[in-house]
């Protein structure tokens, strides 16, 4: 695979160390990987204006003017597959990440091994982000990114997937189930739920990041947070 990476630190050293045990661990995984530094949030975000193709972002926290968390909102308000992972000496800082969906924290110095274990759950991250979900509307294809999808629920022989858009398409919601992959859940005989995207569960309902809250059926509860420990 190609990878895209970006490190962005205002350590000199930390960046050339970053950069080398990066390159090491695409060599050893054999992937091609184009690495860039950047010494700010601000000179990312400049060069990022013109070429906003990154796969993975290394982001130091602690940074000048603009600190690395700040930057991360910005950018995921626009993109919503880059892979962020934040590289800091402090703990402080870890609950922070949440809202921009980090992928992992690393703490300085950065470990070799621990640095490509997080590189290869980014790779396995963006394999799964570019499934597409083929869907004929309106005599038209229409390609919808699966990790888009919220969720999908049943009206009558339609159903309704819920991704950045809304698409209604006459079809079982098993023979959706079929299409996807281990993100998504069968709730009761309604609806399909994206695992990642739930933010908690109750007894009698499940809540979405976004704020939408999906019926639980009764006895079902015990097995969607079986479902949501198991996907790790």
């Amino acid at each position: 695979m190609n990878y895209k990476i970006a490190i962005c630190d205002d350590s000199e050293a930390d960046r050339q160390y970053i950069a080398a045990l990066a390159a090491k661990w695409a060599d050893n995984a054999g992937h091609m990987v184009q690495i860039d530094t950047f010494v700010s949030a601000e000179n990312f975000l400049f060069h990022y204006a013109e070429e906003k193709d990154y796969d993975i972002l290394l982001l130091d926290i602690e940074m000048g003017r603009m600190d690395g968390v700040t930057m991360a909102k910005r950018l995921r308000g626009e993109n919503d597959t880059v892979q962020i992972v934040f590289i800091t000496g402090y703990s402080d800082y870890i609950d922070q990440g949440y809202d921009v969906e980090a992928l992992h924290y690393l703490m300085k110095p950065v470990r070799e091994e621990k640095l490509c274990s997080v590189l290869d759950r980014a790779a396995e991250k963006l394999a799964k982000n570019e499934q597409i979900l083929n869907l004929e509307l309106g005599g038209e294809m229409v390609r919808v990114p699966i990790h888009q999808i919220r969720y999908a629920e049943v009206f009558g022989n339609y159903v309704t997937i819920h991704a950045l858009s809304d698409y209604t398409v006459k079809m079982a919601l098993g023979r959706l189930e079929e299409q996807l992959d281990e993100r998504f859940y069968r709730v009761g005989r309604s609806a399909l739920v994206n695992l990642t995207q739930i933010s908690r569960v109750s007894k009698t309902e499940i809540l979405l990041g976004d704020g939408t809250t999906i019926p639980l059926p009764r006895g079902a509860y015990d097995g969607i947070n079986r479902a949501i420990i198991n996907m790790g």
